[in-house]
């Protein structure tokens, strides 16, 4: 029994993964940007296939999932357009957390939505931040984008010491 639930697990994080990061690319398809590779997990590559444009790739470390696109191109949208594409994902695990709402299932697309959200450096989060940053001031700051980033990181570092003290 417990091998079953490790597999039905792992199973439902790589589809919460691989839903999460389709729904950057069906925006970044809407918003007419172009996606370059896309990806899941970390480390060497050990397969791939292009798959029209896209370098589809599964690397060796099986944590996390990506979508890379053509950065000029998505700069070069309006600042809706922007975060529509970075908040696609987040959306998508919404969505599939009221669909699945009570379940193993609903429980981690809600966890992966939080999370995401949270500002950590290359989650989507700070990616939202730091596109609303740099269109406040009109251009990149390093000091601003610096103590975003490490903002983000001591945020986050306060969520998970408070989640395992309440455990």
């Amino acid at each position: 029994m417990n091998g079953f639930i490790i597999v039905s697990a792992t199973l439902s994080f790589f589809v919460s993964l691989v839903l999460h990061e389709l729904g950057h690319y069906v925006a970044a398809r809407l918003c007419a940007v172009p996606v370059r590779r896309a990806g899941l997990g970390w480390g060497p590559k050990i397969f791939g296939v292009q798959v029209g444009q896209v370098e589809c790739e599964v690397r060796l470390l099986p944590v996390g999932a990506y979508v890379q696109m053509d950065m000029k191109a998505l700069q070069s949208r309006t600042l809706l357009q922007q975060l529509f594409v970075l908040g696609a994902g987040i959306g998508v695990n919404l969505v599939l957390c009221v669909l699945t709402w009570g379940s193993f299932f609903g429980a981690l697309n809600l966890a992966l939505a939080v999370g995401n959200l949270i500002p950590l450096y290359q989650l989507d989060g700070w990616k939202s931040g730091m596109v609303i940053c740099r269109r406040l001031f009109g251009r990149p700051s390093p000091v601003v984008e610096w103590v975003f980033t490490l903002g983000g990181g001591a945020i986050a570092a306060a969520v998970m010491v408070r989640a395992f003290l309440n455990v």
